[in-house]
């Protein structure tokens, strides 16, 4: 009796705002119901944060925290989730009656190649919202910003503040199978390279903006792959930053932040997860006859 060959794990990350869903998710719901305009909101994050001289991820943390007292509205897990299910997110990446959603999508041709996708999420954004989202199911692990709470279940302060240099470590926790944001032992103890999880050469990171540049040059540098993607609504001035990345060789790719079956970033992953298939040895052999 035959057994099927074991499916390679092969990694989809993705940065959160501006790649999974429109505009940065604070703006949505939250930052209104605490009496902020978006633009005075993140002009006042800036001034802290130059201010303090400190990182800007941790400053809108904390502004998020003073604007909630202020307003007599504790922070809660409960609440954040709630302000993650209104994220706007990108076409396609839903089932809906027009077919199946991206995920399923993908698993699918994962699998007809001999390679079982997980999906992870690295985020500047919160994790609390993400784990609110419609999407958070699909997602194998959530390396994302977030708060500690008292024994009341009420944020107090900044837990983890992910950054666009910090986005890089969650890289090589993927890679080594080190799910968690603590464990630095483990992480930096020499692992050889097919002893590794998920190899750099079975990912694949989709990021939009400067905040992902430098997790999209150290993928592209590591033999993995990555998209650039960008808002199709945004202006044209916008987009040529993003097509500016490949001239400047830090992606692979550049394409609209469309899920949907048969846009150009549909067709871009399918054929990164054929060759990453081929690659690997795990493409099916296709007859002449």
């Amino acid at each position: 009796m035959s057994t099927s060959p074991k499916l390679l794990k092969t990694a989809l990350i993705y940065d959160f705002d501006g790649t999974l869903a429109r505009g940065n998710m604070q703006e949505v719901t939250f930052i209104p119901s605490v009496g902020m305009g978006i633009g005075d909101f993140w002009g006042e994050a800036d001034r802290l944060t130059k201010s303090a001289d400190g990182d800007n991820i941790l400053m809108y943390m904390q502004l998020m925290l003073k604007q909630a007292r202020d307003h007599d509205a504790p922070i809660t897990r409960k609440l954040l989730a709630e302000h993650g299910q209104d994220v706007k997110l990108f076409d396609g990446l839903k089932s809906d009656l027009t077919g199946k959603g991206w995920f399923e999508r993908i698993n699918a041709k994962g699998r007809e190649y001999g390679l079982d996708i997980e999906h992870y999420i690295i985020s500047a954004g919160l994790e609390e919202m993400i784990d609110g989202c419609p999407i958070r199911d699909e997602f194998h692990h959530v390396f994302a910003s977030k708060f500690v709470y008292d024994d009341h279940g009420v944020a107090i302060w900044p837990a983890v503040g992910v950054n666009y240099t910090t986005k890089t470590q969650y890289l090589f926790r993927i890679n080594k199978g080190v799910l968690n944001h603590w464990e630095h032992e483990r992480i930096n103890r020499f692992m050889a390279d097919d002893a590794r999880p998920v190899p750099f050469e079975r990912m694949i990171f989709l990021g939009d903006g400067d905040t992902d540049v430098p997790t999209m040059k150290m993928m592209h540098s590591k033999g993995g792959f990555s998209i650039a993607v960008y808002d199709p609504r945004n202006s044209e001035r916008d987009q040529q930053k993003i097509y500016g990345l490949i001239s400047e060789d830090r992606v692979n790719f550049v394409a609209a932040a469309d899920y949907r079956e048969g846009s150009a970033l549909d067709l871009i992953v399918k054929g990164l997860i054929g060759r990453i298939a081929i690659n690997a040895g795990t493409m099916p052999e296709v007859s002449d006859h």
